[in-house]
């Protein structure tokens, strides 16, 4: 069995890699080119005219659906994005809440946080800042953040109620959380749960969808509901799904 920290440093190692190389990994699990990454997006709910209005490079196709459609922001919110890598959502998220408002990407690869701080200095977005953290120990403030977006991130977490416990921390009242994330659909064979590649192909980590979403509820989070439910990269045992979430 993987300790934690083996997990997180084969998850920095392969995102690291793939922020330098500019490919995808996660979701289809193979590096891709730019017109497969932007075929994808759209699949995943994204607009032609958001894919364009982010900066060139941004969009690394990692992940698994649009928290950012269905997040409802409004302007002067401050956003928290989870796992941010090269700045996709945040970008599409800053014109949302405006300059009264802020984004905050948090992420655990310098490779991604070089690459996301360059994009918001090539897009001109001045109300979004890139932090390194880990999601299960955020560095943020009690109560300061109005929404949480991840995309196809939690799922890598070893801890994942850790990472709960901590949005939910970090949350205002009344916040809410808006999520793409990949979910089990039946247990994995043991040979696939040690696979390396499934593990940053947003597979291998993913917990059962009945025990996740008790997991929400158990850290505290109510009026929990799937938004958006599509296929997994292995269709027979994981499907991707987009949920909200509220801190009363």
């Amino acid at each position: 069995m993987k300790t934690s920290k083996t997990v997180k440093d084969i998850v920095r190692d392969s995102y690291a890699s793939i922020a330098k190389s500019s490919g995808s990994c996660c979701g289809s699990c193979a590096c891709d080119s730019n017109e497969k990454v932007q075929r994808q997006s759209g699949q995943m709910g994204y607009s032609k005219d958001e894919m364009k209005k982010a900066p060139q490079g941004s969009n690394l196709g990692l992940g698994c659906g649009n928290p950012i459609a269905l997040a409802s922001l409004k302007e002067g919110e401050i956003v928290l994005d989870l796992g941010s890598g090269a700045g996709f959502d945040a970008f599409l998220a800053s014109p949302k809440v405006g300059i009264t408002g802020k984004v905050i990407g948090i992420d655990m690869t310098d490779e991604m946080l070089i690459k996301a701080r360059e994009n918001a200095v090539k897009g001109g977005f001045t109300n979004v800042e890139f932090k390194k953290g880990d999601i299960e120990n955020l560095p943020v403030d009690n109560e300061s953040i109005d929404v949480v977006i991840s995309n196809c991130v939690i799922n890598l977490a070893p801890d994942k109620e850790k990472v709960f416990l901590e949005i939910y921390r970090v949350l205002k009242s009344g916040g809410r959380l808006m999520v793409s994330d990949t979910v089990l659909l039946k247990p994995l064979p043991e040979k696939l749960k040690k696979d390396k590649k499934l593990l940053t192909g947003c597979v291998s980590g993913a917990m059962l969808k009945k025990d996740y979403l008790a997991l929400l509820s158990k850290t505290g989070f109510k009026e929990i509901r799937i938004q958006k439910e599509g296929a997994g990269f292995l269709r027979k045992y994981s499907q991707s799904i987009t949920y909200s979430a509220s801190k009363i």
